[in-house]
């Protein structure tokens, strides 16, 4: 028996949109978790303390009386922490950051292609900074919002993704007023264990767009004049012999209790194309330059 022609074509629609549907509900089960583990949070922020006579005075217990005040609001996220995901496809990284035994996440992955999936409100503490500091910070998890790339560590950043970051850059700062400072990467705060964003990552690019900041190349490059070393061209340059790498390292944010983790840090973000421990001539006239900056 053959299918009337328009009740076959209507069959094909229906199947097309059934798979689109199974593919739309793929990640039902996780948005109820996470409906479900927002609303245990949220729990924490009505919950009002108990008073020690309430608790009949416990010795544990500290609040003699309890009186709300109204002038409040949520914490905001004050830093941006870029990684890559040391994964092969943004898929795996979305498996990854859904599954409970892994204990990591992030607010937002970026594919390749630039598709932006965001996976935490801003609001809440993602788990993608781990042990680190910067500055005096020890805690980034609770005052930043993490944004992984796919990317497997080794191999450049596509343009469509970056552009996407940027956007995404551009709505963070302005939604909570981030610092142009406080654009950084995983690197950059656990010299000791991270490395990511590799290499290839565009610092310089997002600098010149108000993320992050970077040297001036026109002070820093020696190819004027045939000069082998520039010095600081302002008034307010510290002698040769009073500058010290390290203090200035500490200045920018970088966690110097190993300068030589430091140090690679620092170089993996702002020179790039060769990471040692040993800072070079060109290295610290890169260093003088920026760390003004973060003044």
């Amino acid at each position: 028996m053959k299918f009337p022609k328009i009740l076959l074509i209507n069959f094909c629609i229906g199947l097309i949109f059934l798979g689109s549907s199974c593919s739309q509900n793929n990640y039902r089960k996780i948005n109820r978790e996470y409906k479900k583990n927002v609303k245990e949070v949220a729990k924490s922020y009505r919950e009002i303390p108990e008073t020690k006579k309430e608790l009949n005075y416990d010795t544990l217990s500290i609040t003699d009386e309890w009186i709300g005040t109204t002038n409040f609001s949520i914490r905001r996220p004050n830093f941006v922490i870029i990684h890559h995901t040391a994964q092969d496809s943004l898929g795996q990284t979305i498996k990854t950051f859904t599954k409970t035994s892994t204990q990591v996440s992030s607010h937002y992955v970026i594919g390749k292609d630039g598709t932006i999936v965001q996976m935490l409100n801003d609001y809440l503490r993602s788990w993608h900074a781990g042990r680190g500091k910067w500055g005096h910070v020890t805690d980034l998890n609770s005052v930043s919002i993490g944004i992984e790339l796919d990317n497997n560590g080794f191999e450049p950043f596509p343009e469509e993704q970056i552009e996407s970051l940027l956007v995404l850059c551009k709505r963070l700062k302005w939604k909570y007023g981030i610092p142009t400072s406080n654009f950084i990467g995983h690197s950059d705060i656990a010299p000791s264990r991270k490395v990511d964003p590799n290499k290839f990552f565009p610092w310089k690019k997002l600098a010149g767009e108000g993320y992050g900041f970077w040297y001036d190349e026109e002070v820093v490059y020696p190819e004027l004049d045939g000069v082998n070393s520039i010095p600081l061209d302002n008034t307010d340059s510290l002698p040769q012999n009073s500058f010290d790498p390290i203090i200035a390292l500490r200045v920018i944010g970088y966690d110097v209790s190993n300068p030589a983790l430091a140090i690679q840090s620092f170089k993996l973000h702002f020179v790039q194309n060769e990471i040692s421990s040993e800072l070079t001539d060109f290295d610290i006239r890169i260093l003088k330059n920026l760390y003004k900056k973060y003044l």
